[in-house]
């Protein structure tokens, strides 16, 4: 039987791809938990889908497992499964669906029936990721041009895709500004 606990990591390191112990807060360590943290919540998502959205599982678990590709792509020299076509096809799917959602003229509140908002708060997650993915990559470890475009066109569709999901479950959104701000600037 396998263990599941190595003890390895017991005084505060852990150990990368390539064998070196490093701290558990390295930027490459921290980024590919960011990454982590927005795949499972993914997970959730899906879990979580509303009878309305069960379309989407398909193709959230696909970004699911092209977060695993873009891990691999961080820890594994010379691998490159995020390419340009991947962040191509993620915008065409971004095309697909704006034109299946109200247009907003103003910010919106984050939420909505419960597949939005989680789909909502993923985004805010690829976004922390990036920040990191952005940090690893300017301080540390250069990393390509397509995972960081990518990390940025997946908080661009997950914000797309829950306004969609909000359509298919017939949510209104909320404009962010106040009734009363909207009285007096109106």
């Amino acid at each position: 039987m396998i263990k599941i606990y190595t003890k390895v990591g017991d005084q505060g390191l852990t150990k990368q791809v390539t064998g070196k112990m490093v701290p558990k807060y390295n930027l490459q360590i921290a980024a590919l938990g960011d990454v982590d943290e927005l795949q499972s919540y993914l997970g959730v998502v899906i879990a979580n889908l509303s009878k309305n959205c069960l379309e989407l599982r398909n193709e959230l678990q696909d970004v699911q497992r092209k977060l695993y590709q873009l891990q691999a792509d961080i820890v594994v020299k010379h691998h490159q499964e995020i390419t340009p076509e991947t962040v191509k096809q993620l915008e065409q799917r971004i095309d697909e669906l704006t034109p299946k959602i109200p247009t907003i003229p103003e910010f919106i509140l984050p939420g909505g029936k419960v597949t939005g908002a989680n789909l909502q708060y993923a985004r805010t997650i690829a976004r922390r990721a990036e920040r990191a993915l952005v940090k690893l990559s300017l301080e540390e470890q250069k990393l390509s041009d397509s995972v960081l475009k990518y990390i940025n066109r997946l908080s661009d569709y997950l914000f797309t895709l829950g306004r969609y999901a909000n359509v298919l479950d017939n949510y209104t959104e909320i404009k962010s500004k106040t009734r009363e701000a909207n009285r007096i600037n109106g």
